[in-house]
């Protein structure tokens, strides 16, 4: 009862580090270096620990959630539903962020000198190399670096094979569920120190950016702000709504805990843990769908980084002095929404990905550099939606699925905090 207690009030406690971080990232303005060389180290920690269990993590509970489908015919209905959902969202999260951008004009008035600015861009992987690449010639070589596609995709053929074996397949089954759970255990002793380490994480990058840094840059990190705002009420309600029939406030309050988490780690992978909770416990999602979709998602949804990639291209052609026609912008929906897949499982994809798409229209790709610095303040907003995406596509598929628990409402999780709180 104690620990379920102090786990409801996660939000609240990584609300307090959150606001701490800033007073304090706001009073070391002047001396940047106390903050990175006696308070980052704890944030450093803190994401380290989470680094620790993701890959056994995504491993293990993908593996059981395919075992757990019981059929494989099923697996491939369920990730294609996925997929097609995934890129729908991400095309139209490219058409906000566009919008958004040009409505805002978020390059006017920007007054760093262009000859100052320097990048060197990362080469971007063919698509073709992705494709080819997802499928891991050494599977445990996938697993020691971390390479979260191949390690899917390993984890999905697996899946697959223990599932046709049938009842030889069960101890193994057995060992990668215990692993799992005890993967949930340690996520769960690791979220008490997430106020600590929130406080860690937000303090540098306030003293280090301040309010001078981010005047400038005002308007495209509003544009991206209100963009991905736009996109949760135009795109996740309505389809939460009408193709997973479910009450959106519901949904919000379940997602709630996940968004805020993922938008003070920036980390997708490091957030599945409190999503796939959320999504079986507040939005009735089964665990067979919540294994799967989710740490799937965790990887190839990037919705909240395609709204960044819309406002950033159009906010350096801005700077540069210049303009993108209609049929260029609609390159770069296209550009974008391709690189999202391309780029998936790749480090630092959000640079890829805009590298991408300044090459396709012609922008210069120096011009990265402009937003490079307070990419930080970007990403926390980025990473935060594409997991409300995910959340959102398990309850879709869940309920085409006829695996959504309805028996979970608004109502009952309402009950369920105010019994808590009268047992106190």
């Amino acid at each position: 009862m104690n620990t379920e207690k102090k786990r409801m009030s996660l939000p609240i406690q990584i609300l307090i580090g959150l606001a701490l971080g800033v007073i304090v990232g706001l009073l070391l303005q002047n001396n940047p270096e106390i903050a990175d060389n006696f308070i980052k180290p704890f944030g450093t920690i803190f994401l380290n620990l989470i680094k620790l269990i993701i890959v056994p993590l995504v491993f293990s509970s993908l593996l059981v959630g395919v075992a757990d489908l019981d059929d494989a015919a099923k697996i491939g209905k369920i990730g294609l539903k996925t997929f097609v959902y995934f890129l729908f969202t991400t095309s139209i999260a490219l058409i906000i962020g566009l919008v958004v951008a040009n409505v805002l004009n978020v390059g006017a008035g920007f007054t760093i000198p262009i000859e100052d600015i320097a990048y060197e861009a990362k080469e971007a992987p063919k698509f073709i190399d992705t494709l080819v690449g997802i499928v891991p010639s050494n599977p445990l070589k996938s697993i020691v670096e971390g390479e979260m596609l191949q390690i899917i995709v390993f984890a999905l053929i697996l899946g697959a094979g223990l599932l046709a074996v049938g009842d030889l397949g069960k101890p193994v089954l057995n060992f990668f569920n215990g692993i799992a759970e005890a993967m949930y255990k340690i996520t769960n002793a690791i979220m008490k120190l997430a106020p600590i380490g929130v406080f860690g994480l937000m303090t540098p990058v306030i003293a280090n950016n301040g309010p001078q840094v981010l005047l400038p840059l005002s308007k495209a990190i509003l544009a991206v702000y209100l963009a991905c705002a736009l996109h949760v009420v135009l795109v996740y309600a309505p389809t939460v709504k009408l193709l997973g029939k479910m009450n959106v406030k519901q949904f919000f309050k379940g997602a709630f805990g996940p968004w805020l988490f993922a938008f003070t780690t920036s980390s997708s992978s490091g957030t599945l843990p409190v999503s796939m909770e959320a999504a079986e416990n507040k939005l009735g999602v089964s665990k067979p769908i919540a294994s799967f979709v989710l740490p799937l998602g965790a990887t190839i949804n990037m919705d909240g980084t395609a709204i960044y990639q819309g406002v950033c291209a159009l906010f350096i052609a801005q700077v540069y002095g210049i303009d993108l026609s209609i049929s260029q912008q609609l390159t770069i929906i296209l550009t974008a929404t391709l690189a999202s897949v391309g780029t998936a499982g790749v480090p630092g994809s959000g640079m890829i990905m805009l590298a991408m798409v300044l090459q396709g229209v012609g922008l210069p790709v120096e011009g990265i550099a402009l937003v490079a610095g307070v990419d930080r303040i970007f990403d926390m907003i980025r990473t935060s939606i594409n997991v409300v995406g995910d959340l959102a596509c398990s309850v879709i598929v869940a309920h085409s699925e006829g695996e959504l628990d309805r028996s979970i409402t608004l109502e009952t999780i309402k009950a369920q905090e105010k019994a808590k709180h009268m047992s106190k």
